[in-house]
């Protein structure tokens, strides 16, 4: 299933119906009076972050999403029947825009979030609301409210606790290999990853949701590469795992690279919590590993980890680091096994 998180959409919400004009006429009865019912209510355009989706791709193949008119109302003072509402259902994480793609309507966050984004039209007043002691055979009624019509942006950005960053083939895909089940795309050329990939990691009983983008270079805050089209994913995470590839000749560089482009991003992606890792130490001896790691520590100024992802040295250390800095909320405690007593 192919990965879409940015889709537009027309909505528009069901008029009302028409009130009725009508007068009970039926033999032996005088002075029968309006009995003319009212119109029914348009229905409504909704949207619910539901569980099982984590792609918009769904609004790819139908843009369009109209609610039901209200009936008219009718004689015998019967209200006409109101419009079905129609429901948007989004993956959680989905952020709904107006059309200028920059006023946020609303953030749906959790699973079961819901907002109204087009109300119905209210249905019209027959002629038997206008009855009065002075008018006591009205010949008016109310039309139906109109609907309301929109164009909206759907954004999602994914709901992850980690946040893998670090320029191409710094090692983000074999590193979510090796520590889920994710099966991300590998190679040994620049952006192999074309979307982002999300894999739950397990450490010390612990669950975690680990989500890989594509890798950054330098310019990608004015679109060069694949830009930073995707770096909203990495907004709700609670803790960053900035990947520096050991067998670069220019560490420092590429960590200064990647930090520019967080502060380019604005909003408080440079300020989150970060954990530096020197990636792919299999492929360096110990003079290499040491310079490395202290050109590493004096351009970010904060302690460096080191780690191979292939050869898996010290990942469970980074992974014990990164399940320090994430909320106890946001972790999923796997049930302890009871040890069952021995049966022949």
């Amino acid at each position: 299933m192919k990965f879409l998180d940015l889709a537009k959409v027309y909505i528009r919400s069901g008029a009302g119906g028409n009130g009725c004009i009508s007068f009970r006429r039926e033999k032996y009865i005088e002075y029968g009076g309006p009995d003319g019912g009212d119109g029914g209510g348009g229905g409504s355009v909704w949207a619910e972050a539901v569980d099982g989706l984590n792609t918009l791709i769904d609004f790819r193949y139908q843009q369009h999403f109209f609610a039901k008119n209200g009936q008219p109302g009718m004689g015998r003072q019967r209200t006409g029947k109101d419009g079905d509402d129609i429901l948007l259902r989004v993956p959680a994480g989905t952020e709904i825009l107006d059309e200028d793609q920059e006023t946020v309507i609303a953030d749906l966050v959790n699973v079961g979030d819901r907002v109204e984004l087009a109300r119905g039209g209210n249905g019209g007043w027959g002629n038997l609301h206008f009855k009065s002691a002075t008018n006591q055979a009205p010949r008016r009624s109310n039309p139906g409210q109109e609907g309301v019509e929109r164009t909206l942006w759907l954004r999602l950005k994914l709901i992850a606790d980690v946040g893998l960053l670090g320029l191409p083939n710094a090692g983000k895909s074999t590193f979510l290999a090796t520590t889920s089940n994710a099966r991300p795309k590998i190679a040994d050329y620049p952006f192999t990853t074309l979307y982002p990939n999300l894999g739950v990691v397990g450490v010390d009983n612990t669950e975690f949701v680990v989500a890989d983008i594509p890798g950054l270079i330098e310019g990608a805050s004015e679109g060069r590469g694949l830009g930073d089209l995707f770096l909203g994913h990495v907004e709700r995470c609670a803790v960053l795992l900035h990947l520096v590839d050991g067998t670069s000749e220019t560490v420092a560089e590429d960590y200064q690279t990647i930090i520019g482009e967080l502060e380019a991003y604005g909003g408080d992606l440079a300020d989150k919590p970060r954990v530096t890792v020197l990636n792919k130490i299999d492929a360096l001896d110990e003079d290499e590993r040491t310079a490395a790691r202290t050109a590493l520590e004096e351009a970010s100024g904060r302690p460096a980890m080191m780690m191979s992802s292939v050869a898996r040295q010290g990942v469970t250390d980074v992974l014990r680091s990164l399940r320090g800095q994430i909320d106890e909320d946001r972790l999923r405690h796997r049930p302890q096994e009871e040890a069952e007593p021995w049966r022949p």
